[in-house]
């Protein structure tokens, strides 16, 4: 572990004010290629990335969100699908419902730690109508949208917010042995 590592994890915000400045080819691929990275059940790598910039897609993908004007606002959506039936291939049940969710949750977790990096901001947003998103992206069927990623330049420097609340340690952490 890092110390840069470590520092971009305790930065880390949920940023929804964005700059209208673009955000580069290059960086979002760099994004997206460290969500590549993330560990997957099996390797079985259960997941399709949509990078959506064209304002009428993201209007779409804004109204899906329940009106959160900040996913139309970002410079980029991208937008994080599940492919529940390759992880049910290998892992059956258990595969469709848990692993393919927690390895699309591990590639998005590793797409915000390296918009950190490049100093800009993102904001994980899981709150939209799921159909609606597919509609406005033409996903298709048997991929199941999880997660929209609106990535820009943030307004204001999102490490001057403080942390939200945690709960106590001694609430949530069981040491056994």
């Amino acid at each position: 572990m890092t110390k840069d590592l470590i520092e971009a994890i305790e930065q880390r915000r949920s940023v929804r004010e964005f700059k209208t400045d673009e955000v580069p080819d290059a960086t979002i691929s760099r994004i997206i290629g460290c969500a590549l990275m993330a560990p997957t059940a099996g390797n079985v790598q259960p997941w399709r990335f949509w990078v959506v910039k064209r304002p009428e897609v993201k209007a779409a993908l804004a109204r899906a969100a329940y009106g959160q004007g900040f996913v139309e606002d970002a410079p980029v959506v991208v937008v994080v699908a599940a492919e529940p039936k390759r992880s049910a291939a290998q892992y059956g049940k258990r595969g469709s419902e848990l692993y393919c969710i927690q390895d699309t949750a591990a590639a998005i977790e590793n797409m915000l730690l390296t918009v950190v990096a490049y100093g800009l901001g993102a904001c994980w947003v899981g709150a939209f109508d799921e159909d609606a998103a597919r509609r406005a992206l033409d996903v298709p069927e048997g991929l199941r949208p999880v997660a929209m990623i609106p990535i820009g330049h943030p307004k204001r420097d999102p490490a001057t917010r403080r942390p939200r609340p945690q709960r106590p340690w001694d609430e949530v952490v069981v040491v056994v042995g």
